[in-house]
């Protein structure tokens, strides 16, 4: 590897659907490759495709990498506001030589192909306009690169060694449609060029457009950029994992209370290891990273896996960071409005409480509602259970007590329940769950102690008095 020149890489996403994981964990190993080696990292839409390509996937690819943090130093570029550089190349290679224009309807290419495929010949392109002179009247045409007849063409791929291929299996591709657009092989040997592209790091689903690439670099007299392709990542039945074989999008993580450093950190251990450690700090994800220590067996999505290192950041995130995740999911969930106004010091109080039972965000804003409601949204077999005429006086003669004190404390707290229940002979869960329920609407929660500590004195005493208001106009 050449590291004299300064590194630069793209990610080149098109704009058909939604970004999927296989897809960001491309961008993954692009952005750290970049940061680690102080290079340049772009972002590339590949939105030549007009059929398929749609101003809401570019929205969401974007949104995507924001949320996680991959951000890029160039971009982002569109492959179709750059369409006078590509007209400029086509028709430099139709000049030298390099290039030539078919004139084959679509029927006819069909029938060249089926005979091909009788003869059990590879179905490329037979050259009938190779050397064609004259120009059928009204037929558009496309324009076809004029690939060698016959040779090796070789290109060194940092994971995988050298890579050779035999031209005679290669198509004369086409370069630019019949409309003029061009295509996805010719625009992106133009656009890295163009934008000094020093490393391709790609899925290895693109290792067969490369011969085709590599000769296009060397009709156009530009230099091969160095190439690594990475092993897909397959889905739990052993299938590649993309956007048209149901993955997941990656704002869907997000919905579902991913982090996206628990994502990314998932995600880089799919195919890079250093020893046997399973959480990374981005910083050391970035001083580690080598596109050597890429593995080229392919990696299994194991949701199970994304769970447990979501869990991990979960109880390990600062309170005041997660709240800033945990805030659009309590808006989600329709726990809080959209407009709220609580700051992230306010989201974060009950957080301590909860990081260290919640898998997800989803989870942990369940657990939360509780604290951010201001009526309580009783589970009713659990009210029907523990709000009765048994654990009314109980719930009223706690009530009492906590109206005495001047200050609310873990210690103070017990010392009035251990009163309550001695004096009623009764055990302590007979006070503390009809005490949870009519708190947080549920018969779990954290330590009773600690719940009543966070909702405070007023709001304690509005929900037990009420608690036990009820519990008569029920009967």
């Amino acid at each position: 590897m050449n590291m004299n020149t300064p590194v630069k890489v793209r990610f080149a996403p098109s704009p058909t659907g939604y970004l999927h994981i296989g897809g960001v964990r491309t961008a993954l190993f692009n952005w750290l490759f970049a940061r680690h080696h102080g290079g340049r990292f772009v972002l590339r839409i590949e939105d030549t495709d007009l059929s398929r390509s749609t101003e809401e996937s570019i929205h969401e690819i974007i949104e995507a990498l924001k949320w996680l943090g991959l951000d890029w130093d160039e971009g982002p570029y569109r492959q179709m506001e750059r369409q006078d550089l590509y007209h400029q190349k086509a028709r430099q290679l139709l000049d030298e030589g390099k290039a030539y224009r078919c004139y084959c309807t679509p029927e006819e290419l069909e029938a060249k192909r089926q005979a091909a495929l009788e003869k059990k010949q590879n179905p490329k392109y037979d050259g009938t306009c190779r050397y064609r002179k004259d120009v059928p009247e009204g037929t558009p045409g496309v324009v076809r690169f004029k690939a060698p007849l016959e040779g090796t063409v070789t290109v060194h791929d940092l994971l995988r060694g050298k890579v050779s291929f035999d031209v005679r299996e290669l198509d004369d591709i086409i370069l630019q449609r019949s409309d003029g657009t061009p295509t996805y092989n010719f625009v992106v040997v133009v656009d890295d060029a163009d934008m000094g592209i020093t490393h391709v790091i790609r899925g290895d689903d693109h290792l067969s457009n490369t011969p085709k690439q590599a000769l296009l670099y060397q009709a156009l007299g530009y230099p091969l950029p160095e190439f690594a392709h990475i092993s897909m990542i397959l889905g739990a039945d052993k299938t590649r994992l993309s956007k048209r074989h149901g993955a997941t999008s990656t704002l869907a993580y997000r919905d579902m209370g991913y982090l996206p450093d628990a994502l990314i950190n998932y995600l880089v251990r799919l195919g890079w290891s250093l020893g046997d450690q399973e959480i990374f700090r981005r910083e050391e994800m970035i001083r580690n990273f080598s596109i050597n220590s890429v593995t080229l067996s392919a990696a299994v999505f194991n949701p199970e896996k994304l769970i447990w290192i979501n869990e991990q950041y979960i109880q390990t995130t600062p309170p005041i960071e997660l709240a800033k995740h945990l805030a659009p999911i309590l808006v989600k969930e329709g726990i809080l409005p959209e407009n709220h106004g609580l700051s992230a010091d306010e989201i974060a109080k009950p957080i301590p409480l909860l990081n260290q039972r919640a898998k997800t965000l989803v989870e942990m804003a369940g657990k939360a509602r509780f604290y951010f409601k201001k009526e309580v949204e009783f589970d009713e077999a659990a009210r029907k259970k523990f709000l009765n005429h048994e654990s009314q006086p109980l719930l009223t003669q706690l009530a009492a007590q906590i109206e005495t004190l001047d200050e609310l404390t873990s210690e103070n707290l017990e010392t009035s329940f251990k009163e309550i229940v001695e004096a009623a002979g009764v055990k302590l869960g007979k006070l503390a769950q009809p005490v949870r329920v009519a708190l947080t609407g549920k018969t779990e929660s954290p330590g009773i102690y600690d719940t009543i500590l966070l909702l405070g004195k007023e709001t304690t005493l509005a929900r037990l008095n009420q608690a036990a208001v009820g519990i008569n106009s029920s009967e």
